[in-house]
């Protein structure tokens, strides 16, 4: 099967339910696919070749004794190198952490192993997490398999541009400002980032506390949005490791009530412009979603600047002067990525106990203003990002006359790891230069099932997934 390494988690895990193809045989073609393609892309940090051999045995044996078989069972999916799985490098990208192993697999990962899937091995990511490209002193940079000038998007991507290859079926990445839509966006797949605590950050570096806890999350990564849900199931639950943490069962809409959701879509936020063929998207997104049944309409929230604004001040200030003490000292041994987002930080002064009060007072002000708009539009469709996958180094961006710097291009992100909404991005186009472009698609938090539900039905819309040509 030429295409196997394509094939949905879905359909995957369905082939291996009905013994049409092994386990075993299913990892031996996406550990073919990782020693052919890693070399160019440098998506994987580590490849557990005998690990993931041992589980597709063992996944084998359950088979012949008729065990039950979980949902997951055989599928092939790779980790992010920022969450603990046991036995394999978690070095979140640093100098600073080089040659930690984890000692006991992340509540998720133990999830996805229960659900019965085989992981691979763990995924490059920048220094610290702290960038929207894929870059370190340690592995180097992770190449887009669309282009391999260009990034893979960050800081999920290595995981990224393994889905995309095919080199796995799907995984998990981690996101605090854009850093599974955005990677997600940039090589044509999907991904999801939940509302924080809906599936537990336990187990992952940097650690969910503080701001990392209000802003940042993990989740599923996938070539289609049904993986995202089979993925989405097996992790979501709370975990007293997670802050955020809250028992919400799941709770999947009936047909009906999701065609009922209104929708409202914006092209661009009214400070930084988008690509043309960012905003045809959206209007595609738009377009395809009216087919669906849905009742869409103009509608952009009113208090988007404020919200990206008072997302610096926790993902940027707040936590850059959690990293100071990590990387003080240590200067030399920092990449450039790095090195460049702590000067951003440390242009700014530091928190001082009333400007942190008053950051978490206008947080709570800024999310029941947009939370009361979205009663109307429940739902919300945007850009994922101003642009397409870049060059690697670039910094900057002229559109329509105007220069987008590289912090301003991802705010459409931003925005939703400031409020807690959960959203997920869906590929939709492509850019004049044949490059993927995904929208975003955002719900009121702990809302996942809805978002998911909307989601499938934009994909529906849309025809089949497009694999990368480059590889």
């Amino acid at each position: 099967m030429p295409d196997l390494h394509y094939l949905s988690a879905s359909a995957l895990a369905e082939k291996v339910r009905y013994q049409q193809i092994s386990p075993v045989e299913l990892v031996e073609v996406h550990l073919a696919r990782i020693a052919r393609l890693n070399p160019v892309l440098n998506a994987f940090v580590q490849v557990d070749v005998e690990g993931a051999r041992r589980q597709a045995h063992e996944a084998e044996v359950t088979i012949r004794r008729n065990d039950p078989l979980g949902p997951l069972h055989g599928v092939p999916l790779s980790i992010k190198s920022s969450i603990d799985v046991a036995g394999l490098r978690c070095e979140a990208g640093t100098r600073l952490r080089g040659g930690e192993i984890a000692l006991h697999d992340a509540p998720l990962v133990r999830r996805l192993r229960a659900a019965g899937a085989v992981i691979l091995g763990t995924t490059n990511c920048p220094e610290l997490l702290m960038g929207w490209e894929t870059d370190n002193v340690l592995y180097g940079r992770t190449n887009n398999p669309w282009d391999f000038s260009r990034t893979a998007g960050g800081s999920s991507g290595g995981e990224s541009a393994a889905i995309a290859s095919g080199c796995s079926a799907g995984g998990v990445g981690s996101d605090g400002g854009g850093s599974i839509r955005e990677p997600a966006h940039f090589t044509g797949i999907c991904g999801l980032k939940p509302t924080p605590g809906r599936i537990p950050a336990t187990g992952h570096f940097p650690n969910s506390v503080g701001p990392f806890a209000l802003t940042g999350v993990v989740g599923p990564m996938a070539r289609t949005v049904a993986d995202l849900k089979l993925l989405f199931v097996a992790m979501q639950g709370p975990d007293d490791g997670d802050p955020s943490a809250a028992p919400v069962p799941l709770h999947w809409p009936e047909p009906q009530t999701v065609k009922e959701q209104r929708i409202g879509y914006f092209e661009d936020d009214g400070r930084t412009p988008v690509t043309a063929e960012t905003r045809l998207a959206v209007q595609v997104a738009a377009d395809a979603l009216r087919r669906a049944g849905f009742r869409v309409e103009e509608f952009r929230p009113d208090g988007l600047e404020k919200a990206r604004q008072l997302w610096w001040k926790y993902f940027g200030i707040a936590g850059g002067m959690l990293l100071r003490p990590l990387v003080s000292g240590h200067e030399s041994d920092l990449s450039p990525v790095l090195k460049q987002f702590m000067g951003w930080v440390s242009s700014e002064p530091e928190h001082t106990a009333d400007s942190l009060l008053d950051a978490w007072i206008q947080r709570d002000l800024i999310r029941m203003k947009i939370f009361a708009q979205m009663n109307e539009y429940p739902i919300l469709l945007c850009p994922t990002a101003a642009i397409a996958a870049f060059r690697h180094g670039e910094r900057s961006w002229q559109i329509d006359g105007a220069t987008v710097k590289y912090l301003d291009a991802w705010s459409y992100t931003e925005w939703f790891n400031l409020l807690g909404n959960p959203a997920v991005t869906v590929p939709v186009g492509q850019s004049t230069k044949g490059l993927p472009i995904g929208v975003q698609l955002a719900a009121k938090p702990w809302q996942e099932e809805l978002l998911l539900s909307i989601a499938q039905e934009l994909e529906s819309q849309l025809g089949e997934w497009k694999a990368p040509p480059i590889v």
